[in-house]
């Protein structure tokens, strides 16, 4: 029999607490959270409840309390701060609300710019560029720099950079909640296209309860624990 793949991403056991004065702040209770390759799970969650730090803890930006983060089958809190950068590099995207483009180089500039970061021979960091950006639609806008892109066009190249160095997870806050919902439908539809094509696993952020049931999976956080939102 053929051995499944392990999940692209998974948090078990996850506490998170920040000490405020002589007071301690649970944030995180016990979090776990699975998601598989190619899966999109939608995290809708109101403000205060965990959202943010869950994304930081998965995106190795922050170290949990207690707990594993798993990214692949590799565990990640025992890392050096080093390593921990390296996979954040390679093995993790992140897409937030605003596109962070960088002004002053083109659409194809700021996706080549993570693979040279990576190390990746230029010449095939500017082929997969283009051809990302030609999957999203923009094969036409590869010269342009973002102030000569609409809000979708600019948040469509910074899903690329994204996914440039080929990440096992994709975590995106609000990814759609700066753009009109024309637009939003329409940068969304691409992202999920671009995540199913790639075998990502995705955690997607978002308070638009229409886009979240056009994912895989709903899940929220209440009293510091992942539950299904449905």
């Amino acid at each position: 029999m053929t051995t499944p793949p392990p999940p692209a991403l998974f948090l078990s056991r996850v506490e998170r607490r920040y000490v405020q004065g002589t007071s301690t702040l649970d944030i995180l209770r016990g979090a776990d959270l699975a998601v598989w390759p190619g899966e999109i799970v939608a995290l809708v969650a109101p403000s205060g409840t965990g959202k943010s730090t869950l994304l930081h803890v998965a995106g190795l930006l922050e170290r949990p309390d207690e707990g594993e983060v798993y990214v692949g089958a590799k565990p990640t809190v025992a890392l050096d701060d080093a390593e921990r950068t390296r996979m954040r590099r390679v093995d993790i995207g992140f897409v937030y609300q605003f596109h962070h483009l960088l002004p002053e180089f083109s659409a194809l500039e700021n996706v080549v710019l993570p693979q040279l970061i990576r190390g990746l021979d230029k010449q095939v960091a500017r082929q997969r560029a283009a051809d990302l950006l030609t999957f999203l639609g923009l094969g036409q806008r590869l010269d342009h720099r973002p102030a000569e892109l609409s809000g979708g066009e600019q948040q469509r190249v910074a899903i690329a950079r994204a996914v440039a160095n080929g990440p096992r997870v994709l975590l995106a806050d609000e990814p759609t909640g700066n753009l009109d919902p024309h637009t939003a439908d329409h940068v969304f539809a691409t992202l999920i296209a671009l995540v199913r094509a790639a075998r990502v696993g995705a955690v997607i952020a978002t308070h638009n309860l229409d886009l979240a049931k056009r994912m895989d999976r709903r899940v929220t956080i209440r009293e510091g624990i992942v539950v299904p939102l449905d």
